[in-house]
């Protein structure tokens, strides 16, 4: 019985387990039921008492539309100031760098005779607190540029209306509604590209200074780096130069010139336009007055006795090339003890002056016509020395460098790269290409005249500047890294973007980069070595760089071939292509490509002689439209006013691959004939440069140069100097 009664348990058992699973997840379900029931029923008794607690703040009628378009305009202005932060976001990169510093470097430069053409550093002068400066000078500047400095943050938006009122008042800009904040984060971060991206994030970075500096320091950091005119920097500096003494012992008289520079330094500069400047200081004292700064009977004394000022030698500095040279030594100095140096630059102020002469002249006569408010220049010699460097107009308007910071669109100038790098594959001027509708990823482009030619030889292709050509190289012979990387080894330092349009020069370049690119050709294929530096001394005469001792040797960029038969190809374009306006007098052979960008936005000549390498740019910072100006006329035009002058009194070079076919003192007749048919210009004054030395004393000058040089240093007995030294 007890082995039976033990069988008949064992069975029971597998029952009861199943029963008693499903009994708990009975009692499990039940729970998760009703908690749900329950937390729901709650949810909707919340809801209906909030719906009831705000029900006592609706409105009805005509306070609901305004309540309704305030919501609605809180919404989207949050997502604007997300918007418009993320656009100013890469403008933040710069404040991670150590900004505040600017170096302890005090920079002589001399140009390349040795002449001192300017100085950038710490020589500026040293800050000056502000606690320290006359009461009377903060309040002048404070008057003239952001009368309500010390009580907003950052953006003055009463300021910000009252400029607009008074701008639609007199129906143009006559006040700016920019404070010292946004100013300063200009000068520090930004450039004076005149955009909304830029004014977006000069307004961020404004409030970023806020937060992070105190008012006392922002006004000084203000006073520090902003351009003065003369080529100072900081109101101590301009302080010094123009009245000869401290900035903290400058009268009122003085201050209100002072304060009346930041607007526009070369326009008020006072050793420039001492009227000029007495107007624009008698302005600053009105608006002390009005300001509430100063009474009348304070500031009379002022508006009867002028300030006067240092009579100061009005030759101007190379500012855009400083700038640019610079920035060169202090990457190439900054691992040498000593910090105050002198240092022997390339530029040559003769076609310095003849650059800019040529840039403004154009800009003058033609400017108004062509609807073009600014232009870039940069001319290279034979061996990488830059002689002349034109950043814009006017330094003092704008201190942006748009020969080395603009980028640009080439244009059909580019695309000298794409030709060379189908030479370098073997090809010739000779191989011919079929010139018709071409189709690459969905993008159809056209040529200029919506023509084509049919099959046309490289030569003709780049000559007349067919589109459909350098595509269909780059499409089926190249591909974009062949020329991307081209780019590059001809020296072009701005990144290229890869993009199947790139053979048209859509992608941004610099008229430095353009200028250093084109120097190959003339250097016989090698790399150009372009270069501002030649030498850095310390005060003490010791030569810490030498560009031809410390420097590596050229390298071959493009092969023999592959040189002369771009050279073959590019020195037809002034005689027969696009450039002809580019040709120079007394038969001096010259190469070159124009270029025009899309909407006529852009105009580039970009050319050489055995001698010099020039890029010439055309264009509006802000990017609009000109009136159809193309590459062939005023970047031509231009090119040739400034080459003309430079080959007058010196040695010519040939360029390598091309024999000079032309006599002395001839043109060619293609050039006359398309001279002699001109009606739609007017011919640019030429520039006389007056023959100094021969051809022959040039040439021996030079060589006794190069011996003096190469010679050996004399070997000096230290203890028969020492001893003849004594008393």
């Amino acid at each position: 019985m007890g082995r039976a009664g033990f069988s008949v348990q064992n069975t029971d058992k597998p029952e009861e387990k199943p029963r008693l699973k499903r009994h708990y997840l009975l009692r499990i379900d039940s729970w998760i039921d009703s908690t749900l029931w329950n937390a729901g029923f709650r949810a909707v008794d919340m809801w209906e008492d909030i719906t009831i607690f705000f029900r006592r703040f609706r409105v009805r009628g005509w306070k609901k539309l305004f309540f309704e378009v305030l919501g609605e305009g809180m919404t989207l202005g949050t997502a604007g100031a997300v918007l418009l932060l993320a656009l100013a976001l890469p403008a933040f990169e710069e404040t991670k760098k150590d900004w505040r510093n600017r170096g302890d470097f005090a920079v002589t430069f001399l140009d390349r005779q040795g002449n001192v053409i300017g100085h950038r550093g710490i020589i500026h002068e040293n800050s000056v607190p502000i606690d320290e400066l006359p009461d009377h000078f903060i309040k002048a500047v404070l008057a003239t540029e952001d009368r309500r400095f010390f009580e907003h943050f950052g953006i003055d938006f009463m300021g910000l209306a009252r400029a607009m009122s008074e701008n639609a008042r007199a129906g143009g800009v006559v006040q700016g509604g920019s404070t010292i904040s946004q100013q300063l984060a200009k000068n520090l971060f930004l450039t004076n590209e005149r955009s909304l991206e830029r004014k977006i994030k000069e307004a961020f970075l404004s409030l970023w200074l806020e937060a992070n500096l105190s008012k006392k320091e922002i006004l000084t950091l203000y006073l520090d780096r902003a351009y003065m005119g003369g080529g100072t920097f900081g109101a101590a500096a301009a302080s010094q130069f123009y009245f000869g003494k401290p900035l903290t012992e400058v009268t009122l008289a003085e201050s209100a010139i002072l304060a009346g520079l930041f607007k526009a330094p070369a326009k008020y500069a006072p050793h420039v336009n001492l009227p000029a400047a007495r107007a624009r200081a008698n302005v600053v004292l009105t608006n002390m007055v009005q300001g509430g700064l100063m009474t009348e009977g304070q500031v009379i004394a002022a508006r009867r006795n002028p300030a006067t000022v240092i009579d100061r030698d009005e030759a101007e500095a190379p500012d855009f090339f400083l700038d640019w040279a610079f920035d060169e030594v202090q990457r190439l100095a900054y691992r040498f003890p000593d910090h105050t140096l002198v240092v022997r630059t390339t530029i040559d102020m003769g076609l310095q002056h003849a650059a800019e002469a040529a840039v403004e002249s154009s800009l003058r006569e033609y400017g108004e016509g062509y609807k073009v408010r600014q232009g870039a220049l940069v001319m290279i010699e034979n061996g990488g020395a830059v002689r002349a460097m034109v950043g814009g107009r006017d330094y003092g308007e704008s201190q942006f460098n748009r020969a080395t910071k603009a980028l640009r669109q080439p244009g059909s100038s580019f695309k000298v790269y794409t030709y060379a790098a189908a030479m370098e594959k073997g090809m010739t001027p000779e191989t011919t290409v079929v010139d018709g509708p071409v189709t690459w990823r969905g993008w159809s482009p056209q040529n200029y005249g919506r023509s084509y030619s049919g099959r046309v030889t490289l030569m003709t292709a780049l000559a007349k500047s067919i589109n459909t050509v350098p595509v269909r190289l780059a499409k089926d012979e190249l591909g974009l890294d062949a020329i991307v990387d081209m780019t590059k080894r001809m020296g072009v330092e701005t990144p290229i973007r890869k993009d199947k349009t790139i053979p048209l020069g859509t992608s941004e370049l610099t008229v430095l980069d353009q200028a250093t690119g084109y120097a190959v050709f003339p250097a016989g294929g090698m790399q150009s070595r372009r270069h501002g530096i030649a030498q850095i001394m310390n005060y003490s005469g010791k030569v810490l760089y030498d560009f031809e001792r410390d420097e590596p040797p050229a390298e071959r960029v493009l092969s023999e071939q592959a040189m002369s038969s771009m050279n073959r190809i590019l020195v037809t374009i002034p005689v027969n292509g696009t450039a002809r306006r580019a040709a120079l007098d007394n038969g001096i052979v010259t190469g070159g490509k124009t270029g025009t960008t899309q909407a006529y936005r852009d105009a580039w000549f970009v050319g050489f002689t055995g001698n010099y390498t020039t890029a010439v740019w055309f264009g509006n910072d802000d990017y609009t439209s000109t009136a159809n100006m193309t590459g062939g006329s005023l970047p031509a035009m231009t090119f040739k006013t400034l080459m003309d002058y430079a080959h007058q009194g010196i040695e010519l070079r040939a360029i390598p691959g091309i024999e000079n076919p032309l006599p002395t003192g001839t043109r060619p007749q293609a050039i006359a004939k398309a001279e002699k048919g001109k009606t739609d210009a007017k011919t640019i004054p030429e520039l006389v440069r007056p023959r100094s030395l021969s051809a022959e004393s040039t040439r021996i000058l030079r060589d006794i140069q190069r011996m003096l040089k190469d010679a050996a240093p004399l070997a000096v007995d230290l203890q028969t100097t020492a001893s003849l030294a004594k008393p």
